[in-house]
């Protein structure tokens, strides 16, 4: 071999020999893994063997150690009355359960239908599971047959029949 083609392939060799760098990985706790991932499922909620809430997502992650359930990928949740009778449906990007309690917090693009028609619009949502309730401090729009309502803040039952709004702004038909 000569000289040339042994400096040459020193050189190779050294440009060849260089320090890749590792991503930097921190630590990972238990409790930032979830304890069970399931997709496209459904899941439902009794008390005393009856049906009160009927949930659906496109991708539920159960953690255990901090008692808590994250929804995401599209939610849907069908609410029903002590007779077990549909009341009203809502939809929502993604979501919450407290896993002690059972109350759910809906959030982005939160859409509830009742059965009556009434339609609440807002951002964030959260139901009591032990007084079946919704309330949030954000703005809400909230359309029926005969008023379309505005504000910020409201609170209501499941089913949207008795509400009240906090700080509103909006329009009503008056019955005559």
């Amino acid at each position: 071999m000569n000289r040339l083609s042994v400096i040459a392939l020193f050189v190779l060799l050294l440009t060849g020999c260089e320090q890749k760098m590792k991503p930097a990985v921190g630590p990972v706790t238990s409790a930032d893994i979830p304890s069970q991932e399931s997709w496209n499922s459904t899941v439902t909620f009794t008390d005393s063997a009856h049906i009160r809430a009927v949930l659906w997502s496109g991708h539920i992650a159960v953690y255990t150690p901090r008692s808590s359930t994250l929804l995401s990928d599209s939610v849907r949740v069908d609410f029903y009355n002590e007779y077990e009778k549909h009341t009203s449906v809502l939809t929502a990007r993604r979501g919450q359960v407290n896993d002690r309690t059972r109350d759910f917090e809906a959030y982005e693009n939160v859409v509830v239908i009742s059965d009556s028609g009434t339609v609440l619009r807002t951002d964030r949502l959260f139901w009591t599971n032990a007084t079946r309730t919704i309330h949030t401090d954000a703005f809400v729009e909230i359309t029926s047959s005969s008023e379309q309502i505005r504000g910020h803040g409201m609170e209501s039952d499941q089913s949207l029949r008795n509400y009240r709004i906090f700080r509103v702004t909006g329009r009503a038909v008056a019955k005559e």
